[in-house]
């Protein structure tokens, strides 16, 4: 089974996928919606790319301040857990997503990525970047074993 990766924005979601083995982690799309709040499409369109890819567990961005204190986007964060998983019946493991849009924006300037195309894909850039966290921990305490 895959792994999932989501970077949950208010009018955007980046998704990434694990490869079958769970080591490596692509890019799939950024899913737009137009209202903060209308979930409905966004949580389709992710039910539809489980199933796609056998997705067998969500890792989802967890918003926490640099100082390691919870702002406003973690509420909203955690409501959307709670609709992925009623609506999935998968898990959904929160990973600190801190930094990954910063460093999803050094990516993509790295690579030459102009200005005004880098905002179409930033976010799947930074679901790469959370899932490959989640990933390279669950090796290394495979690693442990």
């Amino acid at each position: 089974m895959r792994i999932m990766g989501l970077d949950f924005g208010s009018k955007t979601t980046g998704v990434a996928v694990s490869d079958p083995l769970g080591i490596t982690a692509q890019g799939i799309e950024t899913i737009t919606r137009k209202d903060e709040n209308k979930l409905r499409q966004t949580c389709a369109r992710i039910e539809e790319l489980i199933r796609e890819y056998e997705v067998g567990t969500i890792v989802l961005g967890y918003p926490k301040n640099m100082n390691n204190t919870l702002g406003e986007r973690v509420e909203k964060t955690l409501a959307f857990k709670e609709m992925l998983e009623r609506r999935t019946n998968l898990p959904v493991v929160m990973w600190d997503e801190r930094l990954t849009t910063n460093a999803a924006e050094q990516i993509l300037i790295e690579s030459g990525v102009r200005r005004e195309n880098r905002k179409s894909v930033i976010d799947k850039i930074a679901a790469v970047l959370i899932l490959q966290g989640y990933l390279d921990l669950q090796a290394q305490g495979k690693a442990e074993e």
